[in-house]
């Protein structure tokens, strides 16, 4: 429904569209890429650009006029249960996440069963119940688990309406159910289990072990009609990766000076200013004694002529490895010229200080530093009222070279303060691109939108690489039903397992 993330997919869809007709058909991808060209399209793909726009719809799930543009696309591919397809999607977040229920029990008159955004999964059980498709995926943060309304906890009654989408609607059986499975164990749902036989925690997918350099935890269900007759294999461990391998290759840049005159000079007098005076405050306190060699050598490394970044960034002067890893495999590609969405915020002099100090001793410790108990040198306290509650122990973070980041949010666009790079010299949040790495968004993956919207669309996406994976377990469910073959689907086969992220829906994705 967001008009910035329909662009980015529309031109995803494009770049997709163009690749299944051969690598030479993306010559003008590539071009409005890398800045030679105004547009991602030109006189030989136009037609291509069109069906782009069809794929990519803009809709509001639940408004009438929406829906019903949604059931004519669906019948205009002839889908329904004679028809081998997958459904993925997932209802908003807002009521279920931790965050947002802090926030509505902050509201005086706020009542979980009249918002309306904890039944919203009915818009997506509507198109299970009516098209019946072969297999559907579902995702949404942990916190669903914990929610509830009306005393009962949401999840068991999600579970059981996507196990039997007739009775949940209130119609008589007209199809069949679907069986909910985990993919991380072989925990199971069907209409017939009782709440009491399973465990919730089961349905949790934590990204970091499948190759993920994060840390994220989702609930996602893998829904199986009842009349097929194969079970999916969980997915398959994978070693854990990191920041640092996430963050390779990619080029130093500055952020920019907020509230005052901005220069890469200016910037860097600043910083190395906030160096020196930490180095030596940090003197005085023997907790601090292993700080003092970063703070030194990180200044030295502080450059007076670093760039900014831009959404298209001419900095790609590295030499590639000779051997990449599978990780630097996946987000590698040579024909871009520049480096998308690499662009710095704007930070105030009183946080470059807080960032200088936190990524140094997070560096030297092999820690973020805590709250008011680790940020006790002069000019890091912020102006909070309840800074030494405990309540912000977390406000400044960085994210460590050597192990998977923390959760990558849609918050990283409010500000960068949970997302402080490891790099003291950089002394700076995290960028679009960063943030991307580490939710495995293949290089040449361009964000659409202001840079606002850009974080937004990251955040709130779930890692393309565990997508790949999932889609690897659909497939080969489908294929051991009988439902399908390399030979005979191969668009299906190329929308569950393609490479990267050019792949981001799979017969088709409802985006809530």
């Amino acid at each position: 429904m967001d008009p910035a993330a329909r662009t980015t997919l529309r031109l995803r869809a494009f770049y997709r569209l163009l690749k299944r007709k051969g690598n030479d058909f993306l010559g003008s991808y590539y071009r409005y890429c890398n800045g030679e060209g105004k547009q991602p399209f030109d006189e030989t793909n136009q037609d291509v650009w069109i069906e782009s726009g069809e794929e990519a719809q803009q809709l509001v799930l639940g408004a009438e006029e929406d829906n019903q543009k949604l059931d004519d696309r669906i019948n205009s591919h002839h889908l329904g249960p004679e028809v081998p397809w997958v459904l993925i999607g997932g209802p908003p977040c807002q009521a279920y996440s931790l965050v947002g229920r802090s926030r509505n029990r902050g509201k005086a008159d706020y009542r979980a069963e009249d918002d309306h955004r904890h039944f919203l999964y009915r818009e997506y059980l509507r198109i299970i119940k009516k098209y019946r498709p072969s297999v559907f995926v579902m995702e949404n943060v942990k916190g669903i688990l914990s929610a509830s309304v009306n005393g009962s906890k949401i999840f068991h009654t999600i579970l059981k309406d996507l196990s039997d989408p007739d009775s949940a609607l209130g119609e008589m059986e007209s199809g069949f159910g679907y069986r909910i499975y985990s993919l991380s164990c072989a925990t199971s749902f069907s209409k017939s289990t009782a709440k009491a036989e399973i465990d919730v925690q089961d349905f949790i997918l934590k990204a970091e072990e499948y190759g993920v350099p994060q840390a994220r935890h989702r609930v996602i269900l893998l829904g199986v009609r009842e009349d097929i007759k194969a079970i999916p294999k969980p997915l398959k461990r994978l070693d854990e990766t990191t920041v640092r391998n996430a963050l390779f290759s990619l080029p130093k840049i500055r952020s920019k000076l907020s509230q005052q005159d901005d220069s890469s000079e200016q910037w860097a007098h600043v910083v190395r200013k906030h160096f020196t005076e930490l180095h030596r405050d940090a003197k005085s306190d023997k907790n601090l004694t292993p700080v003092l060699d970063v703070l030194k050598n990180r200044m030295r490394e502080v450059g007076y002529d670093w760039s900014e970044g831009a959404l298209r960034f001419w900095g790609r002067d590295f030499t590639p490895p000779a051997v990449r890893t599978k990780l630097q495999t996946w987000y590698a590609d040579d024909r871009l010229k520049v480096w998308l969405n690499h662009e710095a915020r704007s930070h105030m002099s009183g946080d470059l200080r807080r960032y200088a100090y936190a990524s140094s001793f997070a560096e030297a410790m092999g820690h973020s530093p805590k709250g008011h108990a680790e940020f006790t040198l002069e000019g890091l306290k912020p102006n909070h009222a309840n800074w030494e509650s405990g309540k912000f122990a977390d406000r400044f973070r960085v994210q460590m070279y050597d192990r998977p980041a923390t959760t990558v949010t849609s918050h990283i666009s409010k500000d960068g303060h949970y997302f402080i790079h490891p790099d003291p010299s950089q002394c700076r949040s995290l960028t679009v691109r960063e943030a991307a790495r580490l939710q495995t968004f293949p290089d040449n993956y361009f964000f659409q939108g202001n840079r606002t919207e850009q974080f937004h669309q990251v955040g709130n996406a779930v890692p393309p690489l565990l997508a790949k994976q999932i889609g690897e377990v659909v497939f080969a469910l489908m294929s051991d039903a009988g439902l399908c073959d390399e030979e005979a689907n191969p668009q299906l086969k190329d929308y569950l397992c393609g490479s990267g992220a050019q792949r981001n829906a799979t017969g088709l994705l409802l985006n809530f």
